[in-house]
């Protein structure tokens, strides 16, 4: 397995594959990866003759100089996980490779409107803009044929799905469904900051959210009340709600009698750590 930091040798070899006739499957990580980003591997290792996966702790998407610095960052670990899964790259560039010219106002951006800018692009301004920033960036420099993201967040896969379709990438979105524990948390890199107490807490964000599903699954559709009640759980419970919403799963605005599908999104905040969850759910017609 080939591990890179700089963007000319990672085009040298991209080249050399691309010459090759190899189908090309990339990954972008943030690193501290877990089964979930491992299930994405394995979905891109099925379906690509080679697959490179980005370890990229990405600053212009932190709104918080505190999140960017308590990120988890386990290079060498996350290495020993991909090479054991064959993975034929790693990039993993520093920031200086990746925002030669800085972050303060000397770098191009790319963002995509008014889904950046609703639900939790509201409360974190600039944050979508920089994963799109940062992806796009990404996919110039590797040009992959198929991409990879998980399910578990939700408005951000519908963002990079949509910058593909207005930037005309010849590029195919693969999306991956949230791999759980088996007490039903969705694994995330930011879990292994949980206290040994919190970890036990953290699974009933999944059990709240699966109520608020029955119930939208049994006709409910008084969404301003199922949110009240689950942020007042949430609190019972131990947690700081932060953001929760439910919506239309194909365009993320607030539901109508036209819906098909809604998506309930919940973020919530136990101890120092932000957990993220979210269920579809068919609507009853």
């Amino acid at each position: 397995m080939l591990i890179i930091e700089t963007i000319p040798i990672l085009r040298r070899e991209i080249r050399r594959w691309r010459q090759a006739g190899k189908r090309i499957a990339f990954v972008p990580t943030m690193g501290n990866l877990h089964d979930g980003h491992m299930a994405l591997v394995d979905t891109a290792k099925a379906q690509a003759d080679v697959v490179i996966v980005s370890i990229f702790v990405n600053p212009m998407q932190f709104d918080r100089e505190d999140d960017l610095v308590n990120y988890p960052r386990t290079l060498q670990e996350d290495c020993e996980k991909l090479s054991r899964r064959n993975v034929e790259l790693v990039f993993a560039p520093n920031v200086n490779e990746m925002y030669p010219h800085g972050l303060n106002g000397n770098q191009t951006f790319t963002e995509v409107p008014e889904l950046s800018h609703i639900l939790e692009g509201a409360s974190r301004p600039g944050h979508f803009r920089g994963v799109t920033t940062v992806v796009s960036k990404l996919f110039n420099l590797i040009q992959p044929d198929l991409v990879y993201f998980g399910e578990k967040d939700f408005q951000q896969l519908q963002i990079i799905r949509k910058m593909i379709a207005d930037m005309a990438y010849d590029i195919t979105l693969v999306s991956v469904p949230i791999v759980r524990d088996k007490n039903g948390l969705a694994l995330s890199s930011r879990n292994s900051l949980l206290s040994a107490e919190e970890k036990k807490t953290a699974p009933l964000l999944n059990k709240i959210m699966q109520s608020m599903a029955e119930r939208l699954k049994n006709g409910e559709r008084d969404t301003e009340r199922l949110i009240e009640q689950a942020s007042a759980h949430l609190r019972e419970e131990g947690f700081m709600p932060d953001e929760l919403f439910i919506r239309d799963a194909e365009n993320l605005m607030p539901l109508t009698a036209q819906s098909k599908k809604a998506v309930i999104l919940m973020a919530a905040w136990l101890g120092k750590t932000r957990l993220i969850d979210n269920q579809q759910v068919d609507l009853a017609d």
